[in-house]
């Protein structure tokens, strides 16, 4: 496998429910730091956007936040440029998951809602299609994925995924399993 320089983290602008979710987003963070990995994000401040960027940027990360100006409107009060040291700023969402693509040599999912699920689900797709080998992983922070997980495994079942091996994420419950199988 290729040097993992950069992951792009997808994950909830909200903190969800359990403080696992935090503290994990903020370990992910300070984990890439030290390992000299850049961390490409979708440039918000709140939740386990912010958690995860504040770990790695108060331990001396490189952060890229990535943000649609209408987003950055919402996040007027709590600047993006507070955990990165580069802030890009795009025109629509299309053009935001593309440039994390193209930042990117992996990507790590925390919990989130429709718009996390979202990112995902089109990396996987795109390996599956062909487009990219970069690895693609859960982090099941308190077992959240295990519902889509087993979507993943009744689509492959059913006769759904026709690449599966390229489709299905690495699942991790630890930010350690994640950094174990990169090798680094």
């Amino acid at each position: 496998m290729p040097q993992i320089k950069s992951i792009c983290v997808y994950c909830g602008s909200s903190s969800g429910t359990e403080a696992d979710f935090v503290k994990t987003a903020h370990i992910l963070g300070e984990t890439l730091s030290a390992r000299g990995i850049r961390l490409v994000y979708g440039g918000g401040t709140n939740g386990l956007m912010g958690a995860v960027a504040k770990g790695a940027h108060t331990n001396g990360g490189s952060v890229t936040g990535i943000i649609p100006q209408f987003l950055l409107e919402h996040e007027a009060a709590n600047n993006p440029s507070h955990y990165c040291d580069e802030v890009i700023v795009c025109e629509t969402m299309h053009e935001r998951k593309h440039l994390m693509f193209e930042k990117a040599d992996a990507f790590v999912t925390l919990p989130g809602g429709i718009g996390t699920l979202e990112e995902v689900v089109e990396m996987m797709t795109w390996s599956q299609l062909g487009r990219h080998e970069k690895p693609i992983f859960l982090l099941n922070t308190n077992w959240f994925w295990d519902p889509f997980i087993e979507l993943i495994q009744h689509m492959e079942q059913s006769g759904f995924l026709h690449q599966a091996s390229k489709a299905k994420p690495i699942i991790a419950q630890n930010v350690e399993e994640i950094i174990e199988h990169l090798g680094q």
